[in-house]
């Protein structure tokens, strides 16, 4: 069966909680809109994690990424909305999310989004 597109992000536990050690998860081919022209916005999104009692599941996030193909985002939202749909899924003890987007027009943006449980 062929995959597609989807928000649905999954979890499994966390192997080892009683401990804290960090997870980093590179993503060098996310795409999205620029919701003012249309044109395809291209970016590394890096996130590191220290998780709780779950883990975040590879190909969920695969497809979710891809989710994000069609859709229009400036940088800093698109940045700040895959920090807290990630965070809601797995409630990690703390994580950053970085978007690296490519020059556009002359300009490199970088977008650091942080989180830490309370």
């Amino acid at each position: 069966m062929p995959t597609a597109p989807s928000k649905a992000l999954e979890t499994f536990p966390n192997p080892n909680p009683d401990r804290d050690f960090t997870i980093q998860i590179t993503c060098p081919e996310f795409t999205c809109l620029c919701p003012k022209t249309g044109q395809p916005d291209f970016a590394t999104i890096t996130i590191t994690y220290v998780p709780d009692e779950l883990c975040l599941e590879l190909k969920s996030l695969k497809l979710y990424f891809w989710s994000f193909r069609d859709e229009g985002a400036f940088h800093e939202a698109v940045t700040n909305q895959i920090l807290d749909e990630l965070a809601a899924a797995c409630r990690p003890r703390r994580m950053t999310v970085v978007g690296d987007f490519y020059v556009r027009g002359g300009l490199h943006t970088v977008v650091t989004a942080e989180y830490v449980k309370t």
